[in-house]
């Protein structure tokens, strides 16, 4: 089970939001690029990098920060206002290894078609729900779309990977929404990667029960809970 850091980029900055809201962020790093070389100096495998300012307004601010992290030479998969084949072509030349697609999921799930016929497995969906609602556009709308029946037509475009966030809780420390994981992982038959609540490492070994692939740890770890190393020692423990 693999733990990716989270790096959330909003205005040039590495920060923190709560609940996924804008106006409620904490600024962690200056620099993003020296909050994903710290995690790669701790060990990290993968990193989850979110262009906040693209998911808010569909436009990027951050590629060269993006760029800055690529070149640690650790794989990162990069969400956030990605809604054409453009950005995407734009992304993978950067040597992103894998782009996550919101928005475009609900409103345009052709794009996700042809994401996946040119780049296959490199093309990941995030799912991100509130009471089971699929929410877009940097989580201000709610859709009438439901989480696990998206994900199941995903499954029928190719896509072999979702990133699932539970909006309520993410950034709150307050546990993940397990019924909810365990769902999603027993009936999409997605490589499921939560978000979303992890405030202790005990999370992350209960989320290891649901069958999740992977764990996506953003405040917990800015906060210093715990350390990246034992978070990863308990995703290796579950590999074994």
């Amino acid at each position: 089970m693999i733990i990716y850091p989270a790096v959330d980029i909003q205005n040039g900055q590495c920060v923190r939001l709560k609940q996924g809201r804008a106006e409620d962020s904490t600024v962690y790093y200056a620099d993003p690029y020296e909050a994903a070389a710290h995690w790669v100096t701790e060990g990290a495998k993968w990193l989850h990098v979110v262009d906040l300012d693209g998911a808010f307004s569909g436009q990027s601010r951050n590629d060269g920060a993006i760029r800055r992290i690529v070149s640690l030479g650790v794989p990162v998969q990069v969400g956030g206002g990605i809604r054409d084949m453009e950005r995407i072509k734009t992304l993978m030349e950067m040597g992103v290894k894998r782009v996550i697609l919101g928005t475009a999921a609900v409103e345009t799930p052709e794009l996700v078609s042809e994401a996946v016929g040119a780049y296959g497995k490199a093309v990941a969906v995030g799912i991100d729900a509130k009471d089971g609602m699929v929410a877009t556009r940097g989580w201000r709308d709610i859709s009438e779309t439901r989480a696990v029946p998206l994900a199941v037509r995903m499954t029928e475009m190719g896509v072999t990977s979702v990133i699932y966030t539970d909006i309520a809780r993410d950034g709150m420390l307050t546990g993940p929404n397990v019924p909810a994981m365990e769902e999603m992982v027993r009936k999409s038959g997605l490589s499921v990667i939560a978000s979303g609540g992890v405030g202790e490492l005990n999370d992350i070994r209960t989320l290891a029960g649901t069958g999740v692939a992977g764990v996506i740890v953003g405040k917990a770890l800015y906060a210093k809970r715990f350390s990246l190393p034992e978070a990863m020692k308990i995703g290796e423990e579950q590999s074994c």
